[in-house]
């Protein structure tokens, strides 16, 4: 008699525990960085900051807080080699890269070249001001669209159009089956 795989409701894990076989991962924590005006307003410290923007990952709060207090009171506010000091504080390569990648994307830190006059031809790793610069300029954004006396009606209806028209021949293509939308080009 053959065996009927498809019987068991439940699977066995690495760990030995049983897993509903309708969601056998666990939930992953978000990533995602959650700024609202009121989480914003509540900052105190870098701890607070390590907590928005690695949200759930106490590791990468860690290696964050590690990376910024050692580029905050380094000689001459210029790091050389990152990698060697976060693995004097414990820090996984893995933990280290993710987190530095992450604040280079944000413009909170920047690697300097050897080349670079402005540094003393120094290579190393070192504060940035771009992301701040970029929440200001966000900042002056959202105000100028705001004031009405800066724009045109005209040009925020035609926009407004051209947002409803993206949407809805997005809608029409996911609509119609992938072998039909080849046909049709």
């Amino acid at each position: 008699m053959p065996a009927d795989f498809n019987i068991a409701l439940t699977t066995r894990s690495r760990g030995g525990g049983r897993i509903p076989f309708a969601r056998p991962t666990l939930n992953m924590t978000s990533t995602k960085i959650a700024w609202s005006f009121n989480k914003i307003a509540k900052l105190a410290d870098s701890a607070d900051l390590a907590e928005m923007l690695f949200p759930g990952n106490r590791n990468q709060q860690h290696a964050f807080l590690v990376l910024l207090i050692s580029l905050k009171w380094a000689d001459q506010r210029m790091v050389p080699n990152l990698a060697s000091v976060t693995r004097q504080h414990g820090v996984s390569r893995r933990t280290f890269e993710r987190v530095r990648a992450k604040l280079r994307r944000l413009g909170l830190i920047d690697h300097v070249s050897r080349f670079n006059a402005r540094h003393g031809y120094r290579e190393g790793w070192v504060l940035s001001t771009r992301f701040e610069h970029g929440l200001r300029t966000l900042a002056s954004t959202i105000e100028r669209l705001k004031d009405p006396a800066i724009g045109a009606r005209e040009k925020d209806e035609m926009l407004l159009e051209f947002a409803r028209i993206r949407r809805d021949s997005r809608r029409n293509s996911e609509a119609i089956p992938i072998h039909d939308q080849t046909e049709q080009r």
